[in-house]
């Protein structure tokens, strides 16, 4: 399991022109089965995003693909964790 940092960089002004396809960059992590959450990182500091089903690799790929990282409105850091123990609702991610 992944979590990703999307932190705003100095081109945080140009994120209404890629906004559209970040969001449907979103939509296919979702689509794909690979997003299980997204929201905004507060106060006003980019976007966050738990990442399962996928290798390190694959992630990184997808991460490249996100317009506000290809286009530096965002730098992007992954995190790993190995989940050792879960909420009985979150028991489908030690698998």
């Amino acid at each position: 399991m992944f979590i990703v940092l999307l932190k705003f960089s100095g081109n945080k002004g140009q994120a209404s022109q890629f906004m559209a396809g970040h969001k449907e960059w979103i939509r296919r992590g979702f689509d794909d089965g690979v997003f299980l959450l997204a929201g905004s990182l507060q106060p006003g500091l980019g976007g966050g995003i738990v990442a399962h089903n996928t290798s390190l690799s694959d992630l990184q790929g997808r991460v490249n693909d996100d317009p506000f990282v290809a286009e530096n409105v965002v730098s992007a850091e992954i995190v790993e964790i190995m989940p050792s123990k879960a909420d009985d609702r979150l028991k489908f991610l030690l698998d």
